[in-house]
């Protein structure tokens, strides 16, 4: 996958987890996992369209692994947010599918990076 589909994905998912946000803080009074949420859902296309600009392979490696771990929060939180029944399973399974295909793409990305460098060497 290149990376502009990750990235189109990933601001697709930061999208949806604002608009899910506004939602819950409307209707449940929700703050703190939907802050948290809110951050780290926006927070992994922000470190892939960072990673653009990368000044190694090192720096860019390092980028993506923030967006994959923020890749695992998010999905974490959005598990809490159902299992508290503030999202439906059916919601809570869009947005984790959608979030688990950037972490898919992240991690052939990083792999494919790493394995060129230890084959570069």
């Amino acid at each position: 996958m290149s990376k502009s589909i990750m990235l189109e994905k990933s601001k697709d998912f930061a999208v949806d987890i604002v608009f899910l946000c506004r939602r819950i803080k409307q209707e449940h009074r929700e703050t703190v996992i939907t802050n948290q949420l809110i951050r780290s859902g926006t927070s992994i296309g922000a470190n892939i369209h960072e990673s653009k600009y990368a000044h190694s392979k090192a720096d860019f490696i390092a980028k993506m692994q923030i967006a994959l771990k923020e890749c695992y929060e998010s999905e974490y939180l959005l598990e809490i947010l159902q299992r508290t029944q503030i999202i439906s399973p059916e919601e809570f399974k869009e947005k984790r599918d959608l979030c688990g295909s950037i972490r898919r793409m992240l991690i052939s990305s990083i792999n494919t990076v790493k394995s060129n460098m230890e084959s570069n060497k």
